[in-house]
């Protein structure tokens, strides 16, 4: 089922954002809608502006203009209450390495006043949860990237946020790992919590993301899903083989849109430009079914979200925006006190 677009059943409502430093435009006008119990995902360059819109979203700098409500709260009349409704996990962890899980955990109940005995079970509830039981007395200092990162979330999750913002939550991290962290997010969405992700790696948005927005010099220039995204592109087709030549010529004449491999006139394969969806697939069987065209077999080709990023942002993935990153350094909060500052801004 669709989630629905109405205010009264998102997580996070965004309109007009805007932020600049000097005369660099950071957000220049975004509007966002994230529905309740979704994972949406913020894509773009380095510098692009998604650690801004974060960084604003949860309070840790103010907009120049813009409205937002999360969780029902309004950003700029009621910060407190969009405080205690949220949990941050930023690019780097959270975590004081000199204390041991548990600690960690309790020190994060503590500034949530949770008291003792709460406290307690809900530590034990997550080093269970996070698969950190063993190590639950253990030094944080000796953890690996994937225990400290799952950690890192943890603490996050002590206060039971309802919305989660997630800035670039796996990276560094093996692929092992990052795989262990898309199950707990999914474990997370499945309970109703809302995930606000950004990432650099774009098959964590293809694979996690209900939605994903494209942010490219502060502009929104892309939203939907990623099947959405990707048929934005072109460069899909679906290829079809034939058992014979003769089965192949005769497709050619009655697909004429169809090219062959001009350095192979043997070649037994088409290749049909589209978007390969099922509606385009259907119609061409039925073509060549109307004809009495035998088809051994088809692949369906479509753009992956890196070709998508290309022609989106006209620049790979791993490209950087100095000028931008450089404005939005004047913003940049350190990651490692992020979900304290917010906790102890909320129990104030």
């Amino acid at each position: 089922m669709t989630p629905s677009h109405s205010p009264d059943h998102a997580a996070i409502t965004v309109s007009g954002l805007r932020k600049s430093y000097g005369d660099k435009h950071v957000l220049d006008g975004i509007d966002l809608h994230v529905p309740t119990g979704s994972i949406f995902s913020l894509l773009g360059p380095n510098g692009a502006g998604k650690t801004t819109t974060v960084q604003i979203l949860s309070t840790l700098i103010a907009p120049d203009a813009g409205r937002v409500r999360i969780a029902g709260h309004d950003l700029a009349e009621e910060p407190r209450s969009v405080r205690a409704a949220i949990g941050v996990t930023g690019q780097f962890s959270a975590v004081d390495k000199l204390l041991t899980a548990e600690e960690n955990l309790l020190l994060m109940a503590d500034l949530a006043h949770l008291g003792r005995s709460e406290g307690r079970r809900r530590a034990s509830e997550l080093l269970e949860a996070f698969d950190l039981a063993d190590v639950a007395k253990g030094i944080a200092l000796t953890f690996s990237g994937g225990m400290l990162r799952r950690l890192d979330l943890a603490m996050t999750l002590v206060a039971r946020p309802r919305v989660i913002f997630l800035d670039e939550p796996t990276t560094g991290l093996d692929p092992r790992s990052r795989r262990a962290m898309w199950q707990v997010i999914r474990d997370l969405v499945a309970g109703g919590v809302t995930i606000f992700l950004t990432t650099q790696y774009l098959e964590e948005a293809d694979r996690l993301a209900d939605r994903i927005a494209v942010l490219d010099h502060g502009k929104l220039v892309a939203e939907g899903t990623a099947h959405e995204l990707k048929r934005l592109v072109p460069g899909g087709g679906i290829s079809l083989r034939f058992a014979d030549v003769h089965g192949v010529e005769r497709a050619a004449r009655t697909l004429r849109e169809a090219t062959r491999d001009a350095g192979d006139p043997e070649a037994l394969t088409l290749r049909v430009p589209g978007d390969g969806g099922v509606r385009a697939v259907r119609s061409l069987l039925d073509r060549l079914d109307a004809e009495a065209v035998e088809v051994s077999g088809l692949t369906v080709h479509t753009p992956d979200l890196d070709d998508v990023f290309l022609a989106l942002t006209g620049r790979p993935r791993a490209a950087t925006d100095d000028s931008t990153a450089r404005a939005t350094t004047d913003a940049t909060t350190a990651d490692a006190t992020t979900t304290q500052a917010i906790t102890e801004e909320t129990v104030r």
